[in-house]
């Protein structure tokens, strides 16, 4: 093989890496956007609270106790106790004022704020927490943004239709993409694929080294494609640190193990289906495909 030949493959093996890289990253950067708004939606659902109102009769240890129920429930993922001290304290610094001086007593009545795990925060399962918790004794009122929670678990349905419409038609315009990437190297190859026949190489043999190339331009697409995404979440996260209730370890392995699997399967599999193609054809349709 000539030096000119040769450069000629390894500019081809280039290419062909960046295109499919660069494919692996546009379609990383979909799943990533879909595990992380998953995440989003989790987060947002569990800090959306509700205030439990107990009855001024209700003795400390009571209180406690009751406390301890509600932590030890399916549903509770946080409960934080506000004294009707602190209530009046909160109050009086977003009033400006302090309510108490002219009313003459404390109008507050302590609670406890109630988060839920994500799975519970629908109006479904709020409405039988609701009956069960106020069935306690002590318990006044229940008070939960009810209109919040119905937006955000509507637009969650919307959000999450739309990323997962545009994660499958991605993913066929990747198919596409890195198929045509492939078909044409192997093009520029047919005759030479239609010699090794003549000679008498088996099939097998020639599909071989196609195969074992197209796999290392998956690997090292899916490698750099990687790279490239971790850092863009690195950078994120030291931009703003809250972001990592949302872009977790996790959500980034999934991510990563996604582009590098795909960027294999995919280049192997276009790899074959290009390659037989080929390996079928007469010496004459050679010219016309």
């Amino acid at each position: 093989m000539s030096k000119k030949s040769g450069a000629l493959i390894d500019m081809q093996f280039i290419i062909s890496s960046i295109s499919t890289m660069l494919v692996l990253l546009l379609l990383g950067t979909v799943v990533f956007f879909v595990l992380a708004a998953n995440n989003l939606s989790v987060y947002v659902r569990e800090n959306i609270a509700f205030s439990v109102l107990i009855s001024d009769d209700m003795k400390d240890p009571d209180i406690l106790q009751f406390r301890n129920r509600l932590n030890a429930k399916p549903y509770v993922k946080q409960t934080d106790y506000i004294s009707k001290k602190q209530a009046l304290q909160e109050q009086s610094e977003a009033m400006g004022t302090d309510p108490a001086e002219f009313l003459g007593y404390n109008p507050f009545t302590a609670s406890i704020e109630v988060k839920l795990n994500a799975e519970y925060a629908n109006s479904d399962s709020i409405a039988w927490i609701k009956d069960e918790i106020l069935s306690e004794k002590g318990v006044i009122e229940i008070n939960y943004p009810q209109d919040l929670l119905d937006a955000v678990n509507r637009n969650i349905r919307k959000i999450s239709v739309v990323l997962l419409g545009l994660a499958a038609l991605l993913t066929l315009i990747s198919f596409a993409l890195i198929n045509n990437t492939i078909r044409l190297t192997i093009y520029s190859k047919r005759f030479l694929i239609n010699t090794m026949k003549l000679v008498g190489a088996s099939w097998a043999f020639i599909r071989r080294p196609f195969l074992v190339r197209n796999v290392w331009v998956g690997i090292l697409a899916g490698v750099i494609a990687d790279g490239i995404l971790v850092a863009a979440a690195y950078a994120l996260v030291r931009y703003e640190p809250d972001l990592l209730a949302v872009i977790t370890p996790g959500v980034m392995l999934v991510v990563m193990g996604a582009v590098f699997l795909f960027g294999v399967v995919i280049t192997t599999f276009c790899a074959w289906i290009s390659i037989n193609r080929y390996l079928r054809m007469k010496t004459n349709e050679l010219y016309y495909n």
